[in-house]
């Protein structure tokens, strides 16, 4: 016969089966059955078990108060997590206390400050297999969608790399669900078919932003995309149980806004890592990122996988690189907090007193930063707001260090609220009172040792050694026995407990409602600062660029619509770093003939010139200087590569039909504007054929697509 406990965790677990569930018991969360298995071979922790014999049930517990490890290694492990908690306080309880699940943790659905890496964005992405696609992240509020053709989309789950992906859950089994699951590499999560349908998502979308349609995100007509947003924002008012208030605005995204970069390409020029190992250290991203914020360094990232085609904005961007040249900015950059973040934790209810606290001195430390004076249009543009009531409300509210758990009092500032001062002045004047009675009853006993002291087992007591034992008053109750003395009470003493230790815990609840009326005071300005926190994001990553253009002797480009590529004294950005003897310049000039052909001998620098080639265009259209003495780029629409081999056993598919296909990809969808990088063409087969090959892929590209 179960017990009434595993009554109630049948229940819950039973509504969350597909979870591995925490279940709050006391200081611990504790698992049984398959879930306490699982966890005991994820994260080492004994197996133990409930009961004994036949009733034996498999047990394992994490402590509460480091959860967040065992919790992160539980997502890595590709498990999602329900967060059981006791939603009544013990001792008001009358007999079971009550639980229930208040949040789902899954890889996409992160909000913790030490399992998110504080220079990527962790997005959650929802796509449908008629080209729709959209991501979010929760630890920043970022929610954006794109429309995009059915052949791209996987293309683009490897530019934004999300930490879990939501399918339709019809889809589950389907081809489409392994391809969004090699493209994507974080877990994919099937979801509600009824989500992925285009009225249900676009209610969900309008009634979370309060509005009768989606004009004026400019996503009305977003086709597709609106159906994954809408399933995507789904699944977060599904996993967390709460408010998402840091949700403020949907971005739409024009694919033809931006230089588009297949999966190939982006595994070839080591944007963000490198093939070997995965590394960040040897990446293009490596090179260029000199931020001074988590914030400045997450969207460095987004500019480095999607550059720009416009050279308008290009302009823009190496115009306000240039003019932070000779700016020191960063160093009034650092005392400026993951403003992002914190406001996540806001709008969703799990921000502590210590956020609050790195908010309030955010806030202080954008003075400066306003004060700046700048004539490029861009920067000019940016917009760091003053929050000059927010900044002095957090100055009277919340209290200097605060503690970073909400129930230990401390939280709130002395004079903020009347009632709080008065049930503290309780606390503090019993206290005072205590050393009066102690003085006290030592002058009515005459012993002078008598001390009185306080237990959290036993509460305040007086305590009088053996030595004087024949002398205790006769009103005195014995409480407990020593080795060498004896603790009594007094009815006096026991009043004054009551008095004292209800004002303490009086005074510690009224905290708690106290800072939620703070925090929710602080949610109603997350629209404005999130404008701040992306107007000092991009001061950020533009001066990031320019320390790093300055550190390295990079050039400004010249950036036009024509198709020139001249590039003098050109050098490889990362191997010029990496590399400790100096690295040799090279010119890199593509005239009438938009043709070059390079030959030489292994280990000649021919993968690395024409890699180089690539990076300079790429670092051209992001709005970076490049390493160089002099350059001219027209504007490309896409760069394609074919580089390197590998066999795709598991696709079953030969290092000649992965060259081939990526050759096909190339010739399909490149134009006039593209450039093409192609290394050893044909080498998959023999020498005859690979270069027959070679030599009709080149005759195409230069007769047929120019």
């Amino acid at each position: 016969m179960p017990t009434p406990l595993m009554e109630q965790y049948s229940a819950i677990k039973g509504r969350h089966p597909s979870e591995i569930l925490l279940f709050r018991l006391g200081d611990f969360y504790e698992m049984f059955f398959e879930d306490a298995k699982i966890a005991s071979s994820v994260l080492g922790i004994v197996l133990t078990s409930r009961s004994k014999g036949e009733a034996k049930i498999p047990m394992a517990g994490i402590p509460h108060h480091s959860s967040k490890s065992y919790i992160n290694r539980l997502l890595k492990a590709g498990h999602r997590v329900a967060v059981c908690e006791q939603t009544e306080d013990p001792e008001e309880a009358d007999g079971l206390v009550d639980r229930a699940v208040v949040r789902v943790i899954t890889p996409g659905t992160l909000l913790e400050e030490g399992i998110l890496d504080e220079k990527r964005n962790n997005y959650l992405a929802a796509v449908t297999p008629d080209g729709g696609l959209a991501w979010v992240d929760l630890s920043t509020g970022t929610f954006r969608l794109e429309p995009v053709a059915p052949t791209r989309l996987f293309d683009e789950l490897v530019r934004l790399s999300p930490s879990e992906t939501l399918v339709p859950s019809a889809l589950e089994d389907a081809d489409f669900a392994s391809r969004v699951r090699l493209a994507a590499g974080g877990i994919v999560t099937p979801f509600h078919d009824w989500t992925f349908d285009r009225d249900n998502a676009y209610r969900t979308l309008t009634e979370h932003f309060e509005v009768k349609n989606l004009a004026g995100f400019g996503c009305e007509d977003a086709g597709p995309a609106v159906r994954a947003a809408g399933a995507a924002l789904a699944y977060l008012k599904e996993t967390q149980r709460g408010p998402i208030r840091h949700v403020t605005r949907i971005e739409r995204c024009v694919a033809d806004d931006r230089l588009f970069l297949d999966r190939q390409t982006q595994s070839a020029l080591e944007l963000t890592e490198t093939m070997r190992g995965g590394g960040r250290e040897g990446s293009l991203l490596w090179v260029l990122d000199r931020t001074a914020t988590a914030m400045g360094a997450r969207l460095l990232r987004d500019w480095v996988t999607a550059p720009l085609r416009s050279v308008e904005a290009i302009r823009a961007r190496l115009d306000a690189v240039r003019e932070l040249q000779g700016r020191d900015v960063q160093p009034l950059l650092k005392p400026i907090c993951d403003l992002e973040r914190v406001l996540a934790k806001v709008g969703a209810n799990r921000a502590n007193a210590r956020d609050l606290a790195a908010l309030h001195d955010t806030l202080a430390a954008l003075a400066p930063v306003r004060a700046l004076k700048f004539e490029s249009p861009l920067l000019r543009a940016l917009r760091v707001g003053e929050h000059a009531d927010l900044h002095g409300f957090l100055a009277k509210a919340i209290a200097d260090d605060p503690p970073p758990v909400l129930t230990e009092g401390g939280l709130i500032r002395a004079g903020f609220d009347a009632d709080l001062d008065q049930v503290r002045s309780a606390a503090r004047d019993g206290k005072g009172w205590l050393a009066e009675f102690e003085a006290r009853e030592i002058r009515r006993s005459g012993i002078s040792s008598l001390k009185v002291g306080y237990t959290q087992v036993f509460g305040y007591y007086i305590e009088i050694t053996n030595v004087h034992k024949e002398r205790v008053p006769a009103d005195y109750v014995r409480k407990q026995t020593l080795k060498n003395a004896e603790r009594y009470v007094t009815p006096e003493l026991k009043e004054y407990e009551s008095t004292v230790l209800g004002a303490e815990e009086r005074s510690k609840k009224m905290e708690v409602e106290i800072f939620g009326r703070v925090r929710d005071r602080v949610a109603e300005d997350i629209p404005e600062l999130q404008a701040t926190a992306r107007a000092l994001a991009e001061l950020d990553a533009l001066a990031s660029l320019a320390r790093v253009a300055m550190e390295n002797d990079y050039v400004a480009p010249e950036v036009d619509d024509s198709t020139a590529f001249d590039v003098r004294d050109a050098r490889h950005p990362v191997l010029e770093k990496v590399l400790e003897e100096k690295f040799v310049p090279n010119d890199v000039v593509i005239e009438s003939a938009k043709i070059l052909l390079i030959t030489g001998p292994n280990m000649a620098g021919k993968s690395t010139y024409i890699r180089q080639a690539a990076l300079l265009a790429l670092l051209a259209q992001m709005g970076s200087f490049v390493p160089a003495k002099r350059a001219r780029i027209g504007v490309v629409d896409r760069i394609f590569t074919r580089v390197g081999s590998s066999d795709e056993i598991a696709r079953g598919a030969s290092t000649f039909m992965v060259e081939m296909n990526e050759t096909a990809n190339i010739l399909n969808h490149a134009t006039e504007r593209s450039l093409i990088i192609l290394d050893e063409i044909g080498r998959g087969t023999s020498t005859f054929d690979g270069l027959s090959i070679a030599w009709a892929v080149a005759e195409h590209i230069i007769e047929q697509i120019g």
